[in-house]
């Protein structure tokens, strides 16, 4: 069959056609994202959601991204959002990819200033602003929950300060499970620690490892599971960091979180979490055929 004809083929009584796929890059601090508009119209039907995140993911043989995030409709909230990590697993929460869907969101005109967002860890309320010319969310991420049983971990009661893989390890769930580590000095080997702490059994569902160092405001490394490796910046994990410093007394209710890719503000407000930062639209395009076609179709 010849290049040309695959756009005569409809896959799932025309749910999926490999010649009409286009996406967004956008990125919150380094934090790159791939998004697929499925707000009027299924594009990957969810058979093939896991293998398509796979794929695109691939930094030499996709577009490279930490996660594909599907942009849907939602009969609670004013959008839905799904984020398929590189390893085909589904997150529950994502605080950078919460802005990178606000900002196609905003900038395609779906929502106004405030709207809501339908996740996997329930209803988020996010307000959006211009800044100085550039695109500003800020996210109401909840409550932070410190019991064990909602992180999850194993055992009773909170985890702080508790030994794990020679670390001292706290815990606490800001949409996705986070454990927190402080550290003197950055500058170490990220993949000789953190993989170790991310499967510990103490962990079920597992967790993202958070390195921090303390001071006028906290510097912050993330291992992310899904990726499984090191991300240039994390939103559920420096509101984390902070929640954690915070109840540790080491900040107070706002503070600068310095990650890789850039700073995002950190605040609480009656006990909920708040992230600010800005996202970048890097690029919009179309999947060629080829690549379709190679990716859904057996030849």
């Amino acid at each position: 069959m010849k290049l040309a004809d695959i756009s005569e083929i409809e896959l799932d009584d025309d749910l999926f056609r490999p010649n009409s796929l286009r996406f967004t890059k956008l990125h919150g601090n380094g934090n790159d994202f791939i998004l697929v508009d499925e707000m009027n119209r299924e594009q990957v039907v969810e058979s093939e959601k896991r293998k398509f995140a796979i794929a695109l993911c691939h930094r030499h043989f996709g577009i490279g991204a930490d996660g594909v995030l599907f942009l849907t409709n939602s009969s609670r909230a004013n959008l839905g959002m799904r984020l398929i990590q590189p390893d085909g697993s589904e997150a529950e929460m994502c605080g950078n990819g919460i802005r990178c869907l606000a900002k196609y969101a905003w900038d395609t005109g779906y929502v106004g200033e405030f709207f809501d967002v339908e996740t996997l860890a329930g209803i988020i309320p996010v307000q959006v602003r211009d800044r100085d010319g550039s695109f500003w969310a800020k996210v109401n991420m909840g409550v932070p929950m410190f019991d064990r049983s909602s992180i999850p971990a194993c055992g009773q009661g909170v985890l702080i300060s508790e030994d794990v893989e020679g670390c001292k390890v706290s815990a606490v769930n800001t949409g996705v499970p986070h454990a927190v580590v402080f550290v003197e000095d950055m500058d170490f080997d990220i993949m000789k620690t953190a993989p170790f702490i991310r499967h510990n059994s103490l962990f079920p569902e597992g967790a993202n490892v958070n390195f921090v160092k303390a001071g006028p405001h906290l510097e912050i490394r993330t291992f992310e599971r899904g990726v499984e490796g090191e991300t240039l910046s994390c939103g559920t994990g420096s509101v984390a960091a902070a929640s954690v410093a915070r109840r540790l007394g080491l900040v107070d209710d706002e503070v600068m979180v310095q990650t890789k890719g850039g700073p995002l503000l950190i605040s609480f407000e009656e006990g909920k979490a708040f992230m600010e930062g800005p996202a970048v639209t890097v690029c919009s395009g179309e999947f060629s055929e080829e690549y379709l076609w190679n990716l859904f179709m057996e030849v």
